[in-house]
């Protein structure tokens, strides 16, 4: 074994163990950092593939971005929403998708790995594909995100709201 299938090994592993982190976190918050761990691990992985363009949208979009805006959320709602107030209880159907998944991906890595180091890419050929043939698709993308987030804020807002009328009813 190389040393980067030895790495891969390594990243690979800690991703694994930080998703399970993250079904198995009890706070909401507990879950959040894990996922931002799992999103770190997830662009290790983009690096040791050699597409670091990718590994840095990683971690400026979700491990950044993104887990902030879910921190953020939580602040702003300020209630134990999430909180999973029973011993953690993962059924059989998501046991069972979650080992079809991992048997797809085996076989698909095993069938797709070469020993081969990977040539790399364009950066400015993938940036020209993104922001002028697929610039529609990325800033419908970036709508829908900014609709996403005009619904948590309303929501939020409209559960602060009751929580305020019925302090004043009571």
């Amino acid at each position: 074994m190389n040393v980067d299938a030895l790495l891969f090994a390594l990243v690979a592993g800690a991703g694994i163990v930080t998703a399970l982190g993250a079904l198995m976190a009890r706070e909401v918050v507990h879950t959040i950092m894990w996922i931002a761990v799992f999103f770190i691990t997830l662009a290790l992985t983009y690096f040791l593939l050699l597409a670091a363009f990718l590994g840095v949208l990683q971690l400026a979009v979700y491990a950044g971005a993104v887990t902030i805006l879910l921190l953020f959320a939580v602040m702003v709602v300020r209630k134990r929403i999430f909180s999973r107030e029973a011993a953690i209880g993962i059924g059989a159907p998501a046991v069972a998708l979650t080992f079809l998944v991992a048997y797809l991906m085996l076989e698909m890595a095993t069938s797709v790995y070469t020993s081969e180091p990977g040539q790399g890419y364009s950066v400015a050929d993938l940036s020209r594909n993104l922001f002028t043939l697929n610039g529609a698709w990325v800033l419908a993308l970036g709508l829908v995100m900014l609709s996403a987030l005009v619904g948590a804020i309303y929501l939020a807002h409209e559960s602060r709201g009751k929580a305020i009328r019925s302090e004043e009813g009571a």
